[in-house]
């Protein structure tokens, strides 16, 4: 289950493009408990008695009164916490609701009391936005490299604003930096603006930026670049929201219209691939040889995105044009699924080194050396991932000819080891917020306190965080070491003698179970997703209701679903009836089980032969489904190498995926 991050209200900011960035990222549980404490705010403002409310009900209140802007209630809490556990919170959260109008000194009083903390980190990514938001370049520049967590990408747009204002070449670091809309806001818009005005983006970026916003249906980003472009916004809109109307006459002979009508290709293609063919064909003469090509490569990646199998020879006359980042490696999918590895070796050469040195091409790329019969080439390629203890670094490895298994027992973590980790004041405020619930703050302090931290310490906070029932975190911590391996950490098996009661009753692999809610709770049994899935397995109320009634678990109510038992119960027969379905195939059923059954089988329905699961799973349409299906069987890989304890095959668990109605046994494309 990943944290789902919430976008603020903008439009109840005054500084509506870094407002929205600045405001609390929250997931779903987190929301919930906004909910309360807005309930608990009225109360909390008339208590005229200090110290009969709890501290920590008074600082939820705080922290909702920070979210929603009210200075004034959260002068207020902050007034009658005084002696609260975690005060640099608590001033942070007052700060934040006048840091439109915080003076320097104030902030930087803040950097000094509170130095080196997660929470000033925090709060110099909002400062930042702010200085960039102002032009302050002098202060922001000052400020950057103090910033450690440097993740947010709007911050990243005005580091780069800062040079081109002060006359410095950054078209190339901006090209690379702004691939995704949703992250933009006022940093980036600015930042493209800047480098129109000064040369260094030219027409062909601006309408590079255009295709990026038509993909993603990024319309405010599309209507702002039309401006720059002087674009009749009619005409813009009429191309992103009513495409098929540009079909019914041919584009007029200038730059503007050919662009629109290429780009209401893209968009058309969404709904229909065949339609947006058949008008490129129709008025293919009014475009220069690039304009065709770039018309192509729009129309080849929904097409690519629907597993159309005609998209392959939609992308072969797209050569040369200007792509996304997922028109490169939709390409590559596209070839993977036909079975065209020189295509597969050619599209990976032609990717930008982001995404080439990314483990998932280095793989593909090793599979297609070895389809042209460069095994040396090959080998070497699947050596340079093959440690990396990953869904790829797993088949690189039996490229090699090798299996999967379990690394050597380490020393365990020892109580000299242990105490100064139970000490570290990050993890115990992580503590802290933990035990309100505020899994977005603890996560905060715990990261924190991971970044200065050896190997060997951070086995000592994984077993920290199990020693404090939070498997979710040792997973996560146990994840980051690179040489002292700990698999009791980084795959437990808690609630063993009910899971094996389970998956024996249904006859499903108790390691693929394990694999599953690793993916999905990471053992947190009160996990709850965004989409309101509960438990450790993540049932939505609907299904186990189904399931529930299938299964002849009478008196079944919806809050049993986050019982230990019940949870597993439900998700186990809920697992097997998808895996009977689809043929008892996991990377079908694991598909299943995150998208619903119904588009499994649709995407197994536009196969033109069988292929192996590894391709299957590269080539699912949902970026959130893609992952899942991968992480879940690499991680079943594991479980079942510690359970069988012998070496194991990922692609033997992967199998093939074959087409209804075909045989497996038939041969598969070369």
């Amino acid at each position: 289950m990943s944290e789902q991050k919430l976008v603020g209200r903008s439009n109840r900011l005054l500084m509506s493009g870094v407002m929205a960035l600045l405001s609390l990222s929250l997931t779903t549980p987190q929301l919930a408990q906004a909910e309360y404490s807005r309930e608990l705010a009225a109360s909390l403002a008339f208590d005229p008695v200090p110290g009969v409310i709890n501290d920590d009900d008074r600082f939820m209140a705080l922290r909702d009164a920070a979210i929603h802007d009210d200075a004034k209630a959260a002068q207020m809490h902050a007034s009658q916490l005084g002696q609260y556990a975690i005060p640099s919170y608590v001033d942070y959260y007052v700060l934040r609701t006048r840091i439109r109008s915080v003076s320097a000194a104030e902030i930087q009083d803040f950097f000094r009391k509170y130095a080196g903390s997660a929470i000033a980190d925090r709060l110099r990514n909002d400062w930042l936005l702010v200085l960039g938001f102002r032009g302050d370049w002098a202060n922001f520049d000052q400020q950057l490299p103090l910033y450690v967590v440097n993740d947010d990408s709007q911050v990243k747009c005005y580091a780069l604003l800062s040079k081109v204002v002060k006359q410095q070449r950054v078209a190339a670091d901006a090209r690379a930096l702004i691939t995704s809309p949703k992250q933009y806001g006022d940093g980036c818009y600015q930042l493209i603006n800047a480098l129109y005005d000064q040369g260094q983006f030219t027409d062909a970026d601006i309408w590079a930026q255009m295709r990026i916003a038509a993909e993603a249906s990024a319309m405010p980003l599309a209507k702002r670049l039309g401006k720059m472009l002087n674009i009749p916004e009619k005409r813009l809109i009429e191309a992103m929201d009513k495409p098929n109307n540009l079909f019914k006459k041919e584009p007029a002979n200038d730059r503007l219209s050919r662009e629109l009508f290429l780009l209401a290709l893209g968009r058309a293609a969404k709904t229909d691939p065949e339609k947006s063919v058949a008008a490129l064909q129709k008025f293919a003469g009014k475009l220069s040889a690039a304009e065709k090509t770039q018309a192509w490569a729009n129309i080849a990646l929904p097409a690519s995105q629907k597993l159309q199998a005609e998209a392959l020879g939609y992308w072969k006359h797209a050569d040369g044009a200007s792509l996304t980042l997922d028109g490169y490696q939709w390409r590559v999918r596209m070839a993977l699924r036909e079975g065209d590895w020189k295509m597969v070796k050619s599209s990976i050469a032609a990717m930008p080194v982001s995404l080439k040195n990314q483990p998932a091409w280095v793989y593909w790329h090793g599979r297609a050396l070895q389809q042209e019969g460069k095994k040396e080439e090959a080998q070497s390629i699947f050596a340079s991932i093959s440690d990396q203890m990953h869904f790829y670094g797993q088949l690189a490895l039996e490229e090699r000819g090798q299996k999967i298994g379990v690394p050597l027992s380490i020393k365990p973590v020892t109580p000299e080891e242990l105490a100064p980790i139970a000490q570290n004041p990050n993890l115990q405020r992580a503590l802290k917020f933990y035990a309100m619930n505020l899994r977005f703050e603890g996560t905060r302090e715990w990261n924190w306190a991971l970044r200065s931290m050896n190997e060997r310490e951070l086995l000592a906070a994984a077993e920290f965080a199990r020693q404090n029932e939070l498997l979710d975190r040792m997973v996560n911590t146990s994840d980051k070491t690179k040489s002292d391996v700990d698999f009791n950490q980084r795959f437990p098996t808690p609630f063993n003698d009910s899971m094996y009661k389970a998956t024996q009753a249904v006859g499903v692999d108790m390691a693929w179970v394990y694999g599953l809610i690793r993916q999905e709770s990471r053992f947190a049994t009160a996990a709850k997703s965004h989409v309101g899935a509960s438990g450790l397995m993540q049932v939505m109320p609907q299904t186990a209701k189904w399931v529930a009634k299938k299964i002849g678990l009478s008196n079944y109510v919806p809050h049993q679903v986050n019982e230990v038992e019940t949870n597993i119960a439900l998700g186990t027969n809920y697992l097997n009836m998808v895996l009977t379905d689809l043929g008892g195939s996991q990377a079908l059923a694991s598909a299943a089980y995150n998208a619903g059954p119904g588009r499994p089988r649709a995407w197994r329905s536009t196969l033109t032969r069988p292929v192996e699961g590894a391709i299957f799973a590269e080539t699912i349409p949902f970026l959130e489904t893609r992952d899942y299906v991968k992480n879940v069987l690499s991680n079943a890989t594991y479980y079942a190498a510690i359970f069988e304890k012998k070496p194991q095959s990922l692609k033997a668990r992967l199998g093939t995926v074959v087409p209804k109605g075909m045989s497996a046994d038939e041969p598969e494309y070369q």
